[in-house]
């Protein structure tokens, strides 16, 4: 990807490539994404795409990435409360459905197994030693906190805008997704959180 337009006005071009881009991609994917319909939402032309991403993949590596790092760090992880961190996230999904549909779109046309991006860009080291943590503290039950952390986004994306089964909109009553909240929280804590009580027990044996 090029570097960014030093002037206001190419900056301004280039955030509404951006824009207009993301609902392209996750509207049809990278194959069915057109350059036409972008530029001309954005009031450019295709010298000016190329210029600054190269190609239609380089804007959307430029959309994924940026996107992939709003998923990671938008959403704190509390290891020592994964049913919280499952709630927040499926707020998020409400929030900003297309950065779903972004993932899901790579991992159909890049990479249909193992993980979605190479491991210098997956930037869950973070969370992934918050669960380590919380595993050694008894918090978290054992296991790979790698699958731990998948198992739980996967819950949380339950109803998520790609999800096999329903979709969940923000528009949609608000007490039907505190009843989705309270089943999440519920489903994630007796799933992932360690029983204290029979904790204490072993211990005392």
């Amino acid at each position: 990807m090029a570097d960014q337009p030093l002037t206001s006005r190419g900056a301004a071009t280039y955030q509404r490539i951006l824009d207009v881009a993301i609902q392209e991609f996750a509207e049809h994917g990278i194959a069915g994404a057109r350059v036409e319909r972008i530029v001309a939402a954005a009031r450019t032309n295709k010298a000016q795409l190329y210029a600054y991403f190269g190609s239609k993949e380089g804007l959307f590596d430029a959309i994924f990435f940026g996107s992939l790092e709003r998923i990671v760090n938008v959403v704190p992880i509390d290891a020592a409360d994964l049913a919280d961190w499952a709630v927040r996230l499926y707020d998020e999904y409400l929030r900003r459905p297309d950065l779903i549909r972004l993932a899901t779109w790579a991992r159909l046309e890049r990479r249909p197994t193992g993980h979605l991006v190479d491991d210098p860009d997956r930037l869950d080291d973070r969370k992934l030693r918050a669960i380590a943590e919380a595993q050694d503290a008894g918090l978290v039950r054992q296991g790979d906190p790698f699958d731990v952390m998948a198992m739980v986004i996967a819950m949380s994306m339950a109803w998520s805008p790609v999800s096999n089964v329903y979709a969940a909109t923000a528009q949609e009553p608000p007490e039907l997704h505190e009843q989705r909240r309270a089943l999440l929280r519920e489903s994630v804590h007796r799933a992932m959180t360690v029983d204290q009580s029979k904790a204490v027990d072993v211990r005392c044996d």
